[in-house]
């Protein structure tokens, strides 16, 4: 029985370089296949409307994914408010190429910037995103890294940020590697997918994180299949 009473500090392997872009799209593929199944673009689009919301009839609403991936997250907040009419102007960044060439190829009709570059070295603050928005990103960083970039999402955003993310749990972990070891057809998702909850924060730990980043005026909601939505708004 693997203890996950602390967070482990083992790295994923799509966090390495030089991995085979036919990997990284097999990758791709199958983690919005887990979204759209498990939950995950439908809480994202809960932080969504939380903002959104106050901005039916105005235009555009500008939206920015730090660590986008394969842009998935992006499309379903695209398609979500397309359908109801919200302009939008969106902005992906992600540190690895083969991640934002994936997305340009698989939404070539969604309105998009892309960035490939570490968050941390774009420059926002000249034309700030209404909305900053991470979705199983927080995880791949140390305590202290996550605390430095939640003071950026803080500074670089006009109406505040909302982070998807894993909460850990022995259950979410050894259901998340039962079924990728049945359907996975890719060795990042079997690996990644179980280390990424061994990885994740409990909500106590996310209190004290947000403590230490001098976040306050947020909301922490526990969402199905194991998952935390952090939402902050600028008062």
């Amino acid at each position: 029985m693997v203890n996950l009473s602390a967070r482990s500090n083992q790295k994923e392997i799509l966090d390495e370089d030089n991995i085979p872009f036919e990997d990284i799209r097999q990758n791709m593929r199958e983690l919005n296949s887990i979204n759209t199944i498990l939950g995950g673009h439908r809480i994202t689009l809960t932080g969504m409307r939380f903002f959104a919301n106050e901005h039916v009839g105005a235009s555009p609403i500008s939206i920015c994914e730090i660590g986008c991936g394969g842009g998935d997250n992006l499309y379903a907040v695209f398609r979500s408010c397309q359908n109801k009419r919200i302009a939008l102007s969106l902005l992906g960044i992600d540190i690895k190429k083969e991640c934002i060439d994936f997305a340009q190829q698989q939404y070539p009709n969604m309105p998009a910037q892309w960035i490939t570059r570490d968050y941390q070295l774009v420059d926002l603050k000249t034309n700030k995103p209404e909305i900053i928005f991470s979705s199983l990103f927080c995880h791949h960083f140390t305590e202290e890294q996550l605390i430095a970039q939640l003071r950026w999402m803080k500074a670089n955003s006009r109406s505040g940020f909302f982070i998807n993310d894993l909460h850990r749990n022995t259950f979410a972990y050894y259901s998340i590697k039962w079924l990728t070891s049945l359907f996975s057809r890719s060795y990042l998702v079997k690996n990644d997918a179980p280390l990424s909850v061994a990885r994740g924060f409990t909500k106590k730990e996310w209190k004290e994180i947000l403590g230490k980043a001098g976040i306050t005026n947020y909301t922490i909601q526990w969402k199905w299949a194991f998952r935390h939505l952090i939402i902050f708004k600028h008062a």
